[in-house]
């Protein structure tokens, strides 16, 4: 086992669509929380990236960081606090704090990908129902290599999950590069990587899972897991 990883889970209070969204009861137990233990599963060390003492206090002071600083994505958060708090990790995986059914199987994935590639991410079969849906997160790939990811275009493309992965010095750059007119428009921070050259490895992974990002989200969740 490298024990050279760490785990890092943005999770900002305001989210634009969903104020105070890592918070929510999921089955009872707060989003961070469920998202927090699933990661500590790997046995890697995990942060949780936060601005707010109430999503602190889910997962302890001893897991985490406060940065009430104004990033524009959670990667931006990732680097700024890699550097700040001198996390000197040399792989790095970030786990969106809106996927209360990530596992294990699919961190591993994106560690591994890092044997090959400077940033790393996951991908997941999608339905034809989720390429017609202009919202969707949409991965264009060419074997186990990102070309692309979007929201607007339909009718194909794999669906494409929040993990990614990078290695130090590859995180360290990001808040260098300029942000561009791609990811203003699709509001998507990994075309960032893209457009400045660097390679996205990415990985197929089993999902069968719900990325919560407005309250009919929520519905859908407790309706899936109803009798579990």
């Amino acid at each position: 086992m490298d024990h050279n990883v760490a785990i890092l889970i943005p999770a900002r209070w305001g989210s634009s669509r969903l104020e105070g969204k890592p918070l929510i009861e999921l089955n009872g137990i707060p989003m961070i929380k469920k998202v927090f233990d699933e990661c500590k599963k790997t046995r890697y060390d995990v942060f949780v990236l936060t601005d707010d003492e109430r999503i602190r206090d889910c997962v302890g002071k001893e897991n985490s960081f406060i940065d009430e600083e104004n990033y524009d994505n959670g990667t931006e958060r990732c680097c700024g606090a890699a550097q700040k708090f001198k996390l000197e990790y040399s792989k790095i995986i970030n786990v969106q704090g809106d996927m209360p059914d990530v596992t294990v199987d699919m961190i591993s994935a994106a560690f591994d990908m890092l044997d090959d590639y400077p940033v790393s991410t996951v991908y997941t079969d999608m339905s034809y129902e989720q390429q017609q849906d202009p919202n969707s997160v949409k991965l264009i790939r060419s074997s186990n290599q990102a070309l692309w990811f979007g929201r607007g275009m339909t009718g194909y493309g794999d669906w494409h999950l929040g993990i990614y992965g990078y290695n130090h010095t590859t995180l360290s750059l990001y808040r260098t590069l300029a942000v561009t007119t791609e990811e203003t428009k699709e509001k998507l921070e990994q075309l960032r990587w893209l457009k400045h050259g660097f390679s996205i490895g990415c990985k197929h992974v089993k999902f069968n899972g719900i990325e919560i990002n407005t309250l009919e989200d929520v519905t859908r969740w407790h309706q899936k897991n109803y009798h579990s």
